[in-house]
Formats: structure tokens, sequence, C-alpha cells
């Protein structure tokens, strides 16, 4: 079984059928298509408010959707309830760029939850998905 892994500029790209067949077992309403395309659509999580999408799908064989990951290119730490703010000014004296970074959260959600979502599957699509990821490395 081989896989493809893409990143896609908004959860519209990736649709809510198939997202929500990976995020719905989990039965976090933070996760579910329904709050990231609202987050999106509103205007409120996109590139000039410094929440750029780059969620993760991963496809198995046939094209389908197996796997999710909100993911997002952010310009600042505003709305991440992440107080790294002291850590991005001492990166930024010391010469490094601290911005942009890639974040794996839920946008404007101070909830824990789950970030890696994956449509449940047999026990031998696990065995297999087990087997590709140690071979990615």
């Amino acid at each position: 079984m081989s896989f493809t892994l893409q990143v896609n500029d908004g959860i519209a790209d990736i649709g809510r059928d198939a997202w929500d067949a990976c995020a719905a077992p989990t039965g976090d309403p933070f996760v579910s298509y329904d709050f990231l395309h609202a987050c999106e659509a509103s205007g409120s999580a996109v590139p000039s408010q410094g929440w750029a999408a780059r969620h993760l799908s991963l496809h198995g064989d046939d094209g389908a959707v197996i796997g999710v990951m909100p993911l997002y290119l952010k310009g600042h730490s505003q709305g991440e309830y992440v107080f790294d703010h002291s850590w991005a000014d001492a990166y930024q004296r010391a010469g490094g760029r601290y911005y942009p970074k890639l974040l794996g959260a839920v946008p404007f959600t101070p909830a824990t939850g789950p970030r890696f979502l994956v449509k449940p599957v047999t026990p031998e699509d696990a065995q297999r998905l087990s087997g590709a990821a140690q071979d990615a490395d």
C-alpha cells in the first residue's frame, strides 16, 4: 500500500465528507469540518489575519482521504493561546526569523484535543499504515 500526502490551502479543498470521516470519530467539535470551515469562511483564520491554512491530507492507493491534520502557517502568535512572544522577540534579536511558523492547532481555541485525525481502519490497514510510516523515514 502506498500513500500520498497533500498540502491544502483551505479545508474546503478537502471537503466535508472526507474531513469528517477522519474527525467525527474523535467527538471533538473543534476539529470538525464545520468549525474549521467557519473560521476560514468568516475571514477569521485567513492569511491576512496571520492564519494561512496548510491542512494535510493523507490519501490511500485509491485516492481516498484516510487522514487529515489541521495546520496553519502563522505570521504571528495572536489567537493561539501560546505565549511565545518573548521567544519570538529573543530569536529575532539574535538574528533569527521566528515567523512564519507551522502550527498544528485549532484557531482561537484553547481546548486540547486530537490533531492527527485518521479515518477508522481495519487492523490490517492499521498495520500497513504503521509499516508505511516506518518506511517513510
